[in-house]
């Protein structure tokens, strides 16, 4: 089928992908541009992935301090070269997990950084609330429930708190995302989140 030039101009200005690309996705796609931009995501991860090898030693601080200066984050996101540090998409990515985290307060980065004893205890709990249930159904219930403990969490596993721009994908996603688009590996290696009167 034929895929008008407007089309694939629509769609990389959508995804920042090549127009080679674009064109590609829309044939596959039949045209349909938000199948495009699904093909799009999946190849873009994938590559995300191949690139996730790569050393991110550069990138930027960012920061965000909610309206009643009461709750402030600060974020490190790494990328592999200084050039897409200074990209406005990576440093508006960086400003909406800084945001993110504020609102969502996460205690891990990612399921790595989680200590195995507190993965351990959470499950033990999960375990003893299920033990009213079948005992074959038991170890699956309290997996369950480990994982929705692990969304709330740990920030990849977290749906960003901006549901109209980002509906309802995780960070670790939007991560990916980003890092097709720049073409660099992109890691969100550490925060911190400060609340007044939060004990630490």
């Amino acid at each position: 089928m034929s895929i008008a030039a407007s089309d694939v101009k629509a769609l990389r200005e959508r995804t920042g992908a090549g127009m080679m690309e674009c064109k590609r996705a829309l044939e596959e796609s039949g045209g349909d541009a938000d199948k495009a931009l699904e093909l799009l995501r999946v190849k873009g991860q994938a590559k995300a992935a191949k690139r996730g090898e790569r050393e991110a030693a550069d990138g930027l601080v960012s920061h965000y301090v909610h309206a009643n200066n009461r709750i402030g984050v600060i974020v490190e996101v790494n990328c592999e070269t200084d050039f897409v540090a200074l990209n406005d998409e990576f440093k508006q990515f960086a400003r909406d997990v800084a945001l993110h985290i504020a609102a969502a307060a996460p205690n891990w980065v990612s399921e790595d950084d989680l200590p195995e004893e507190a993965r351990a205890a959470e499950l033990a709990i999960f375990e003893q609330q299920a033990s009213d249930k079948p005992e074959n159904v038991r170890a699956k219930v309290a997996e369950g429930k480990l994982r929705k403990w692990l969304e709330e969490v740990v920030l990849l596993n977290q749906a960003h708190v901006n549901a109209d721009k980002y509906e309802g994908r995780t960070i670790e996603q939007i991560r990916a995302d980003v890092s097709a688009k720049v073409g660099e590996n992109v890691v969100i290696r550490r925060f911190a989140r400060f609340a007044v009167g939060d004990p630490d």
